[in-house]
């Protein structure tokens, strides 16, 4: 009888390929692309720069000639850049579910903690930028104004001061930021926002005025009124104080909640 021999079938195991982790710098230029792809937005970015140089423009046509100076033209052009900007913040993050793109957003990066920081810093680099190329235009208007009517140039606003200037308007958009977290509705934050930045200052106005211990309390949790400090340059260190603890009522505890809310909710 012969015996019969077996040899076990060698198992061929194949690796699967390494899946590496996309660069947060590569998420950041998405991101960054993305605000201005769409027709909406890529002409909500123009508006930057158009609105600026129409309100340079006005400044040189209609301001007297003692009024010719960079203070007056980056104060022209500071008003439209507070509300185009915040809009800018609101559209990067409402866009997801207003244009049902985080359906395809979360699912090639289902960390959805990474694109939300991304969307964070594309937004501070769209404002920086933003208003970097504002400024621009205002010295340009500043030494074709002068020229035009021959009174001398005068740069009288510091770069501590612009410096601050930018910093208010980054914080107004981090406000539209996190109102679009929270309320992930383009026009919901929108209208949110011009509540937070109008009606409610005003009504924190006319409390401050008429009761006496919320006057001394105001510039600790009005966040608008205590930012609101960052445009007119000069801040005390209390003025900071007031503006970081205000800062986290309306910005960091909001933010945290609709971050919580953003995790856990159902994208369609």
């Amino acid at each position: 009888m012969t015996a019969m021999t077996t040899t076990p079938t060698a198992t061929v195991r194949k690796d699967r390929p390494v899946q590496h982790r996309i660069p947060a710098t590569r998420v950041v230029g998405v991101e960054l692309r993305k605000m201005f792809d769409t027709r909406s937005g890529f002409w909500m970015l123009m508006s930057i720069a158009i609105t600026a140089t129409l309100a340079t423009g006005a400044v040189i046509l209609w301001a007297p000639d003692s009024d010719l100076t960079y203070d007056s033209f980056a104060a022209a052009i500071g008003f439209p850049m507070s509300v185009i900007l915040p809009m800018l913040a609101i559209l990067s993050i409402t866009s997801e579910w207003t244009q049902r793109s985080g359906l395809s957003t979360f699912t090639l990066i289902p960390h959805r903690g990474r694109v939300i920081s991304a969307k964070a810093v594309a937004t501070v680099i769209v404002g920086v930028g933003s208003m970097i190329v504002a400024m621009v235009i205002g010295a340009i208007g500043n030494i074709v104004g002068t020229a035009i009517t021959g009174t001398p140039t005068v740069w009288d606003t510091s770069f501590t001061t612009l410096a601050m200037i930018v910093l208010g308007n980054v914080l107004g958009m981090m406000l539209g930021f996190t109102l679009g977290v929270v309320i992930r509705n383009s026009a919901g934050a929108i209208v949110g926002y011009f509540v937070a930045t109008l009606v409610v200052p005003t009504l924190s106005g006319l409390l401050a005025a008429n009761a006496a211990w919320f006057r001394d309390a105001q510039p600790w949790v009005d966040f608008p009124f205590a930012r609101g400090a960052l445009f007119e340059g000069g801040m005390s260190s209390t003025e900071w104080a007031q503006l970081a603890a205000s800062s986290g009522i309306w910005l960091v505890v909001p933010l945290a909640i609709g971050l919580r809310l953003l995790m856990r909710s159902e994208v369609k």
